[in-house]
């Protein structure tokens, strides 16, 4: 499995602060945070969009380095991703992403 595949799946080469960070793109970072709080019903300052992956050395959104239940329950487990986790299959917490990404899932077979 490829090191830029997230803990629950998603892949991080196409996720928008995980672009914006290797472009050092500002609109991009605008654009995402204005749709993240939207997404989230929260502020999310353009600043905050800097992540280099997952479960790749370097900086990471605060959701994802603090709040991400998904990647804590991993790394609390041992686990580089859920895939490992024989529990993935009634997993709730990682569901909500998989109901969503047909890859998320798929990316954690492969």
């Amino acid at each position: 499995m490829k090191t830029m595949i997230g803990c629950c799946g998603l892949d991080c080469e196409k996720c928008d602060a995980y672009l914006a960070t290797i472009r050092d793109d500002d609109a991009l970072r605008e654009k995402t945070a204005k749709l993240w709080s939207e997404m989230n019903h929260f502020e999310i300052r353009p600043e905050w969009i800097n992540c280099e992956g997952c479960r790749a050395d370097g900086v990471k959104t605060f959701f994802c380095s603090n709040q991400c239940e998904i990647r804590k329950c991993a790394l609390g487990k041992g686990f580089a991703t859920c895939g490992e986790c024989p529990e993935m299959a009634g997993c709730k917490t990682v569901k909500a992403i998989h109901d969503h990404s047909e890859d998320a899932a798929r990316n954690l077979k492969a």
